[in-house]
C-alpha cells in the first residue's frame, strides 16, 4: 500500500531530502512581474529618471546658449547667501500653519453633516465638495475679482458698512493671509469626505455611554470623537503639509497679470519655495540653481513629514 503524498513530503523533510517546489509558482511570479511592468515602467521614467536628472542639475551652471557646467555644491551654496530663499521658507511654513486652519473647520463641518436628522446632507456634501474639483485656475481668477481693491466684491460689501477695504493682493501685510483663505476653502470639502468616512467608522456604543453618563455634546466631542478620529485627523495633516508645502499655482495665479508677467508689489509676501524655484528655473533660465532649490524643497517635505511621524504617537490613538 503506498504512502500519501503528505507521508511522503514529511520523510523527505525529515531526512534532509529536498521537497520541489510546484512548477506553477514560477509562473506566477511571472504573470505578477509582468502585471507590475507597466506601472514600474511608468514610475521609473517619469518619476525616478527626472529626480536623477534634477539631482544632477543641482550640481551645474546652466550656459547663457544652453549646455550645462559642472560646479559642484557652488548652487547650494549661493542659496544659503540668497535673502529670497529664507524669506519664501517663511512665506511658505506661514501659509502651511494658516492652512492647519481648515483642518479644524473640515472636522466640526463633517461632525455636522453626520447628524442623521439634518435634512439636505447630500446638497451640503456636493457644495463643500464643488471647489475640489474645480481648476485652481478658474478659482485664482474668481478670487482675484473679489479682492480687487477698487471694484471687487468684498470691498463692495465693506463699504455697504462703512469700511474701507484694502487692496488685499497687492498689500503684502494681507496677501499671504488672502491666498491663505482661498487654500482653506478649496480644501475643506476633501478633508471633509476624510472625515466623514472616519465618523462612521466609530461605534455609536461610546456616544450612548456618554450620554447615559450626562456628557454633553462638546464634552463629547473633545473627548470621544476627537481622539477617535485621530488617524483620519493625522493623514489629512500629512497630506495637507505636503501639498502647502508645494503650493505654487494660486500664488501664480493670484499675484501674475493676465499675461503672465508678474507685476504686483505684493509678490515678495506671498514667494513660496515652489514659485522661487519656478522664477530662478523658468525666469531666470538658471536650471542649476532651480534645481538644488528642488531638492531643498524635497528635503523639507521629507523631514516634516518625519517629524509628523514621530509626533503621531502621542497624539493619534488607533482603537
Amino acid at each position: 500500500m503506498s504512502k500519501p503524498r503528505s507521508a511522503k513530503a514529511f520523510e523527505n523533510r525529515t531526512s534532509g531530502g529536498s521537497v520541489r517546489r510546484p512548477s506553477g509558482r514560477h509562473a506566477d511570479q511571472a504573470w505578477a512581474y509582468l502585471m507590475i511592468a507597466p506601472m514600474a515602467l511608468g514610475l521609473g521614467v517619469f518619476y525616478l529618471w527626472p529626480i536623477g536628472q534634477t539631482f544632477y542639475y543641482s550640481f551645474t551652471k546652466t550656459g547663457p546658449f544652453g549646455g550645462n557646467t559642472w560646479i559642484g555644491v557652488a548652487n547650494y551654496s549661493a542659496m544659503l547667501e540668497d535673502p529670497l530663499l529664507l524669506q519664501s521658507i517663511k512665506n511658505t511654513l506661514l501659509y502651511t500653519a494658516l492652512q492647519l486652519v481648515g483642518i479644524a473647520l473640515a472636522v466640526v463641518v463633517a461632525v455636522l453633516l453626520n447628524q442623521r436628522g439634518l435634512r439636505g446632507r447630500s446638497v451640503y456634501r456636493t457644495l463643500y465638495f464643488l471647489p475640489v474639483v474645480t481648476m485652481p485656475v478658474a478659482v485664482g481668477m474668481v478670487w482675484r475679482w473679489m479682492y480687487n481693491g477698487d471694484f471687487g466684491l468684498l470691498n463692495y460689501l465693506l463699504s455697504l458698512v462703512g469700511v474701507r477695504g484694502p487692496h488685499w493682493v497687492s498689500d503684502p501685510s494681507t496677501a499671504l493671509y488672502a491666498v491663505a483663505i482661498i487654500g482653506i476653502w478649496t480644501g475643506i470639502g476633501y478633508n471633509v469626505v476624510i472625515f466623514l468616512a472616519g465618523l462612521q467608522g466609530i461605534p455609536t456604543d461610546y456616544y450612548e455611554a456618554a450620554a447615559i453618563d450626562g456628557a454633553g455634546p462638546v464634552r463629547t466631542f473633545f473627548r470621544i470623537t476627537v481622539p477617535l478620529l485621530s488617524p483620519s485627523i493625522f493623514f489629512a495633516t500629512v497630506l495637507l503639509m505636503i501639498n502647502s508645502l508645494q503650493m505654487f499655482d494660486l500664488v501664480y495665479v493670484m499675484m501674475s497679470t493676465s499675461a503672465g508677467v508678474n507685476a504686483s508689489p505684493g509678490l515678495p509676501g506671498v514667494r513660496t519655495i515652489a514659485y522661487l524655484f519656478y522664477e530662478k528655473a523658468f525666469i531666470e533660465h538658471d536650471l542649476g540653481f532651480g534645481a538644488a532649490i528642488a531638492f531643498v524643497l524635497l528635503a523639507f517635505i521629507l523631514v516634516m513629514t518625519f517629524i509628523q511621524f514621530r509626533l503621531q504617537k502621542r497624539w493619534v490613538h488607533y482603537a
